[in-house]
């Protein structure tokens, strides 16, 4: 393996061990020591990676945030109507944060944590909303009710992150009763 293989596989394994962590102690017990251990590798090495806590819960948030958007969008199908493609994203988000409900538990705990709004910040500047930029939801987009993107994300993910975050077991067939209210809320 090449030292630079060898460098992002490290820094991989940190940010998954901080979501394990963060999912299951909270922050608090989310120290980079903490984190290290979990990840199998020294402190320094953290650290070498990630300049602060701060920077790694950023670095992490980001990373979630991409593959779930990533994820739900790979399930979409553009040529459906607005409305059925917004069914198939938010399936496609619940099932990818339900394959691995530490990454719910994760985005749970930044989104109520002080670490939020930089967090946020952050991932917007570093390729501004992958889900809002992508033209298999610009029309779609169109036809949202205008809030701060921050509340959008609320009524169409939180729900999603919070469900699979507390675990509970939905019946799939109460998922299109919370797809159609989702629509509802952030739609005219």
């Amino acid at each position: 393996m090449s030292p630079t293989r060898a460098t992002v596989d490290r820094a991989a394994a940190v940010r998954a061990a901080l979501v394990r962590l963060v999912a299951s102690r909270g922050f608090h017990g989310a120290s980079m020591g903490a984190v290290a251990t979990e990840a199998g590798v020294a402190t320094g090495t953290a650290y070498v990676h990630y300049v602060s806590k701060e920077d790694l819960v950023h670095a992490t948030y980001l990373e979630v945030k991409r593959d779930l958007v990533r994820s739900a969008m790979s399930r979409v199908d553009p040529g459906l109507p607005p409305r059925e493609r917004f069914a198939q994203l938010w399936h496609g988000a619940h099932e990818h944060l339900a394959e691995d409900p530490d990454r719910a538990r994760f985005l749970a705990q930044v989104d109520s944590s002080p670490f939020a709004q930089a967090a946020h910040d952050k991932a917007m500047a570093a390729d501004g909303d992958p889900l809002m930029a992508s033209p298999a939801v610009t029309d779609m987009i169109e036809q949202f009710v205008a809030l701060p993107l921050p509340v959008l994300f609320d009524l169409v993910i939180g729900p999603i992150i919070r469900l699979v975050a507390s675990g509970d077991d939905l019946h799939p067939s109460s998922l299109p009763t919370l797809v159609k209210a989702c629509w509802r809320a952030v739609t005219d």
